[in-house]
């Protein structure tokens, strides 16, 4: 069974998810990948607030490709989130309560999901073809001059993902290691 989770995310539902659960979002997301998270965090120490208030938010670790005629956005597959890892604990402390790409966080990042009650999800990877079928309409927020790395506002409808990491510690990943080696 799928859960489905209009965004932006609330504690309740946060709270209400584990790892492994299956859940369709449909909201607003952010697109954010490396160059952003690395911009955002250079920007912040002199003093420059982030483009956007991410306080609630969702950021899709993604960097689309063009959209083909007719379409409202090319291929958006996950990419791997731990190139993230060094900026994703300050985006949590600044309110940040969800975050959707593919592959392992670090140990720091998960305690720092926990900590500030938040998720991690995972979009499978190899078919952003599909996905992308759920994504509404794009809108540049900042940093265009980042091609395919600039933040991008999403609307989304039964955005298909599921639960890596949780706010209680759940690790969808650390599990499958535990049933593998119990087998």
């Amino acid at each position: 069974m799928q859960k489905k989770i209009t965004l932006p995310l609330t504690e309740e539902a946060i709270l209400s998810l584990k790892a492994g659960d299956r859940v369709l979002l449909s909201g607003t997301v952010y697109t954010a990948r490396d160059a952003a998270h690395k911009r955002m965090t250079e920007q912040e120490k002199e003093g420059i607030p982030f483009p956007v208030d991410v306080n609630g938010q969702v950021i899709y670790y993604t960097g689309p490709t063009p959209a083909k005629p007719g379409e409202v956005i090319g291929s958006a597959g996950p990419t791997t989130s731990g190139r993230m890892d060094l900026y994703t604990p300050r985006l949590l402390e600044k309110g940040l309560k969800g975050m959707i790409g593919k592959g392992y966080r670090n140990e720091e990042v998960k305690q720092a999901i926990q900590k500030h009650k938040a998720v991690y999800f995972g979009a499978v990877g190899g078919a952003a073809a599909l996905i992308s079928r759920s994504i509404k309409s794009v809108e540049v927020i900042a940093y265009e001059d980042l091609g395919t790395e600039a933040i991008r506002k999403l609307e989304i409808e039964d955005f298909p993902v599921f639960v890596i990491n949780d706010a209680y510690g759940g690790d969808i990943y650390q599990e499958g290691i535990e049933k593998f080696r119990e087998s």
